[in-house]
């Protein structure tokens, strides 16, 4: 097996058993960041096959699973024990301001839409 091979698989090996402590809601605001991420990705394949013609509603589907995605990963950097900087925030108000940010993104993408 070539050097380069035995290291990528030792590499996977030491992710998957560092990543297998994590907690699980952890894991699952990482699930619901592939979800969004994997919707958008899927609304530009979409567009590339079909074509862009209501070019808003394009902008706006992707804009909307990046947007969430991003304030996904803002909570998750929240809700992180081992975060330091964060550890006087409560759970609760993360989550209070995950759903507050992703209100106001999402009425400015309806703005948008028309």
């Amino acid at each position: 097996m070539p050097k380069a091979a035995g290291d990528a698989k030792l590499l996977i090996q030491s992710l998957s058993k560092a990543y297998a402590a994590t907690p699980t809601n952890l894991k699952i605001i990482d699930l619901y960041v592939v979800f969004a991420v994997a919707t958008a990705v899927v609304q530009v394949v979409y567009m590339g096959v079909v074509g862009s013609f209501p070019f808003n509603s394009f902008l706006s589907g992707v804009l909307s699973c990046i947007g969430t995605a991003v304030l996904a990963v803002c909570l998750r950097i929240q809700v992180n024990k081992d975060n330091k900087e964060f550890k006087d925030l409560a759970p609760e108000r993360a989550f209070a301001d995950f759903v507050l940010c992703n209100l106001v993104l999402h009425l400015v993408i309806m703005n948008f839409l028309g």
